[in-house]
């Protein structure tokens, strides 16, 4: 029941990260287009050939989209938070195992263990401190420097896929310790990228 409690918040805050970085990669297609067609529309390849289209394609207001690198930036740092909940319930991040193979089973479960509670340790701290920092940006009024929208809001939403993170980050670590003990299976297995 937990679990799959846990599988849901953690597939859609994947959904939410997904749309994100799909509306960002569209805003970035866009505002590269513009950029183009601007500098195609100032270059003296198009004025020689017809000064007329030049013009014409200038008076459009063609170029980049005022502000990309902003929006982008909050964006991506949101979708980053938000793919963690997914990534840490299927044991997801990349695992270096050399020796791994040749310790007894007993200790590769400790290990896996100790490092549950180690990488929830650090997104619960990663989620505090993105909290303060919202704080701090919310009380002295910060912008962006083009949009001049409140920087606050992508700390807030980085905020918030943060704390699902941590919800499923604690639901993880307090499962693989109950599982060390008991030897009961309360997560998927690991999907992991051995190297």
């Amino acid at each position: 029941m937990l679990l799959t409690l846990m599988e849901r918040l953690g597939r859609l805050m994947a959904i939410l990260g997904g749309l994100v970085l799909t509306a960002l990669v569209l805003l970035t297609c866009i505002s590269v287009l513009g950029r183009g067609l601007n500098t195609l529309a100032h270059s003296a390849f198009l004025t020689s050939m017809s000064e007329g289209a030049s013009r014409a394609l200038l008076a459009t207001g063609v170029g980049p989209v005022a502000g990309d690198f902003e929006l982008v930036e909050a964006g991506v740092a949101f979708a980053i938070f938000a793919f963690l909940p997914i990534c840490q319930l299927h044991g997801g991040h990349a695992t270096v195992d050399i020796f791994a193979a040749k310790y007894p089973r007993w200790l590769n479960r400790l290990l896996v263990t100790l490092w549950e509670v180690a990488l929830s340790a650090v997104i619960l701290l990663i989620t505090w401190r993105l909290f303060v920092g919202m704080e701090d940006k919310l009380r002295y009024g910060e912008t962006t420097f083009l949009l001049q929208f409140p920087v606050w809001w992508a700390y807030g939403a980085s905020f918030v896929a943060a704390l699902a993170a941590s919800v499923v980050a604690i639901y993880c670590a307090v499962a693989r310790v109950i599982e060390f003990f008991t030897g009961r299976s309360y997560m998927p297995y690991s999907e992991g990228a051995l190297h």
